[in-house]
């Protein structure tokens, strides 16, 4: 029995599921590599972790702030990891807690003054860095992927 659902399993194991995980793996090692990049320089530059610039760059989307939950969802992190690093950022002055007015229980985090003029100029450098590493990937070739990810991501999204 064990060898005819071994059988069954790589009866149905096509060419294309090698082809959906090589696909997979090549966008993973490119995200990785110049995730590792971008850390590093974060690092060495400003002497800021990715996590809290992530976290910065939603709040400067949303300048009437995030309550720690949305933070959490967005960034796809526990509410425990949203908690340590918007301590540090406090800590720092460059992002500040208010009571939420629609829930007096609960906070909602903005940036600063001073946390929208630090994240203003670690954004343009960030937007550099980001250009310079995809250099050498053609206009063309950027609007093809930007188009064929939306499309996987719209995919992704839909129940089959």
């Amino acid at each position: 029995m064990e060898d005819e659902e071994q059988l069954d399993l790589a009866s149905r194991l096509t060419q294309d599921h090698h082809q959906s995980l090589k696909l997979w793996l090549r966008m993973l090692s490119c995200t990785v590599k110049i995730e590792n990049e971008i850390r590093s320089r974060l690092r060495a530059t400003f002497g800021i972790t990715l996590p809290r610039f992530d976290l910065m760059a939603q709040l400067e989307r949303y300048p009437q702030g995030l309550r720690m939950g949305e933070l959490s969802r967005r960034m796809m992190v526990t509410g425990g990891n949203i908690t340590g690093i918007t301590d540090q950022l406090e800590q720092e002055k460059l992002v500040v807690r208010v009571p939420d007015p629609k829930d007096g229980r609960a906070y909602s985090v903005k940036l600063t003054a001073a946390g929208r003029k630090a994240f203003a100029a670690m954004a343009v450098v960030h937007e550099g860095w980001i250009a310079e590493l995809l250099q050498d990937v053609s206009a063309d070739d950027k609007a093809r992927l930007i188009d064929l990810l939306a499309d996987m991501k719209h995919k992704l999204r839909t129940p089959s």
